[in-house]
């Protein structure tokens, strides 16, 4: 090869695409279900990212760190999402423990010392109103700070810091 010339990209493969979504779901679901505290709207959120990331595959692949733009669209994708449907959320609270359960958002009762501490941090997480959860994922989970909260919120600094209190 000679210094200077361009190197052409080695053309992108299903498998290529199949390992790269392997790498990636689990965190893109996880950010999904913190932020939304539904499966089947996490779930189909993460699709979503996923055919993002596909169409722009050939710049991800190159990426230093392909994680922090699927992190951020996923977080983006869900934002906008329980906007559009703030009138229809249904919280976790409501729920029945057997739906709960029958959901995947909850593991049957067992012994509560074999729960982990993550399990019960995210158990508690959907308990909370959307007004807390989502200000609080977005801190502790997506590095956010309170001010580009209340700026993506399109809400006050006070009420940022407030329903992060409270949650």
């Amino acid at each position: 090869r000679e210094i200077g010339r361009n190197v052409p990209k080695r053309p992108m493969t299903a498998k290529d695409f199949e390992a790269f979504v392997r790498e990636h779901q689990d965190m893109v679901y996880t950010t999904a279900l913190r932020m939304l505290a539904r499966p089947v709207e996490a779930e189909d959120a993460a699709q979503e990212v996923f055919v993002k990331a596909f169409e722009r595959y050939s710049d991800l692949r190159e990426a230093v760190n392909p994680g922090g733009w699927l992190r951020t669209v996923t977080t983006n994708l869900c934002l906008n999402h329980l906007e559009r449907h703030r009138g229809r959320w249904r919280l976790f609270s409501e729920m029945e423990n057997g739906e709960a359960i029958e959901a995947g958002l909850v593991a049957p009762e067992t012994d509560p010392d074999a729960q982990d501490r993550r399990t019960i941090l995210e158990e508690a997480l959907l308990k909370l109103t959307d007004a807390q959860r989502v200000p609080l994922v977005l801190f502790h989970f997506e590095d956010m700070s309170y001010e580009d909260i209340a700026r993506r919120l399109g809400t006050s600094l006070g009420k940022v810091k407030t329903d992060i209190h409270r949650g």
